[in-house]
């Protein structure tokens, strides 16, 4: 209820409208315009920086054949623009502008508008504006994405949670975080070749063309991706140092390399999505980092709880189950908070909800994270259930363990006085018979004097 009060004041109380990618703000030559001369270059202004392709732009004549013209490149108003020279003589009638370009968050936005030379045509020529976006290439890359996503919170969250909850035989949990480090290099480097046929609108088989892969290394896009992969290098023998750990807990050093490691792959989404443009950039990044380190920790963490449950060979310690819930309440608090600025940063007014793609998307993680809370609750109930089961089974046990002391105590000191009272009968019935059987409470010294005594008397 207080998360929805939230979101309801941000939305219609934040500050102006923000868009998820880059929109086109103007043209120049306008959108349906009737120009008396012929231009000399096209302009397009947008909301954020923009990077241009190769085949950013494409300029279809009245008869709808396309112009040739010069290399996209920005304005004098900087990189939220891009520029087209077209050729020095132009026919009149209708001419169509298809344009393509990547938005600062590494999505590409295209469209297209018309304007006119002298009169407009007489009839509209229905022309091939170019590729928008393919289908398999879009789903593949998606696939490709989230599935980076999980295997990033696979690999950070079952390593948290072995260098801070230190289960028993954490060697049980190398499969886990083998297989969260293997699925996030292979994503990478699938999301690395599939990137330039992504933003081209082309199909898969592109993604083969060396021209295109050696532009997207030269894309921030394509950067991001590269450290990733050079990070992923290092981590390798993190996860190795850790697996051989055991139980000791991970040295301070240690801990400082993984959270450095940790930080820099979330800082590889940041610069490459949403947070790198708009407004309020060094705080959306430092936002958008924690927010996905959270995930990562809550998520990857459940993993591994789930997995050490399943797979242990007794109870789990209960101290175990409770530096989790400690974790898991802190990682679903960030998650929540970076996520209300999130959408502040990212929304203006309800219609931004209503009527973009970004807008369903964000009621659909809405519903994730409300999810997500009655799941953190019911685990916390459940967690705080476990440690006190498993504190009074620790107490019946250790009660058991001291009747079970004090017993054999008892059985002992029991079998040492019937041993003495033993010796003590032999020695008197040595001295005087069965009838001295009582006598053999007196001590011991004294019956020893007897013999002597009788002795003397045979003597005499």
């Amino acid at each position: 209820m207080l998360l929805g009060t939230v979101l309801v004041l941000l939305l219609f109380g934040g500050a102006g409208a923000a868009s998820a990618h880059a929109a086109l703000r103007a043209t120049d030559p306008g959108d349906g315009t009737v120009l008396k001369s012929a231009p000399r270059d096209i302009t397009l202004t947008f909301t954020e920086s923009v990077g241009l392709l190769d085949d950013s732009f494409r300029v279809l004549d009245p008869d709808g054949k396309r112009l040739k013209v010069t290399d996209a490149g920005h304005g004098p108003g900087g990189s939220d623009t891009a520029r087209v020279s077209l050729p020095a003589e132009l026919a009149q009638g209708t001419y169509t502008v298809a344009w393509r370009v990547v938005s600062a968050d590494s999505h590409p936005v295209s469209g297209a508008f018309t304007f006119s030379v002298g009169k407009p045509s007489p009839a509209i020529v229905v022309a091939d504006t170019g590729p928008t976006e393919d289908p398999a290439t879009e789903s593949l890359f998606n696939m490709g994405r989230y599935l980076a996503y999980l295997a990033a919170a696979l690999l950070i969250g079952t390593a948290v949670f072995l260098a801070a909850c230190r289960p028993p035989e954490p060697a049980r949990l190398g499969r886990l975080l083998w297989a969260g480090w293997g699925t996030l290099l292979g994503s990478t480097l699938f999301l690395l070749v599939l990137r330039a046929p992504y933003e081209n609108g082309a199909g898969p088989s592109a993604a083969f063309s060396l021209k295109a892969f050696e532009r997207t290394l030269g894309t921030r896009p394509g950067e991001a991706l590269l450290v990733r992969l050079a990070l992923l290098l290092v981590a390798y023998f993190f996860v190795v140092r850790l697996l051989r750990l055991g139980e000791s807990r991970l040295p301070r050093a240690w801990q400082a390399a993984g959270g450095a490691l940790a930080v820099g792959l979330a800082l590889t989404w940041a610069a490459a999505e949403h947070a790198s443009a708009g407004i309020q950039v060094p705080v959306a990044m430092t936002s958008a980092v924690l927010h996905v380190l959270a995930m990562a920790v809550w998520l990857g963490g459940l993993a591994a709880l789930l997995s050490t449950l399943y797979r242990a060979p007794s109870q789990l310690p209960a101290a175990v189950v409770a530096r989790f819930s400690r974790l898991a309440f802190a990682s679903v608090t960030v998650l929540v908070a970076t996520g209300v600025y999130q959408s502040w940063r990212g929304l203006g007014s309800w219609d931004t909800v209503t009527g973009t793609t970004y807008g369903h998307l964000l009621v659909l993680k809405l519903f994730a994270v409300t999810l997500l809370l009655a799941a953190a609750r019911l685990s916390r109930r459940w967690t705080g259930r476990l440690v006190t089961v498993a504190a009074a089974a620790e107490s019946r046990v250790e009660a058991r363990a001291e009747a079970e002391t004090e017993a054999e105590t008892e059985a002992e000191t029991e079998s040492e006085a019937e041993a003495e009272t033993a010796v003590r009968e032999k020695v008197a019935e040595r001295v005087g018979g069965p009838s001295s059987v009582p006598a053999a409470s007196a001590s011991v010294a004294p019956a020893s004097a007897a013999p002597v005594s009788t002795s003397v008397a045979a003597e005499t």
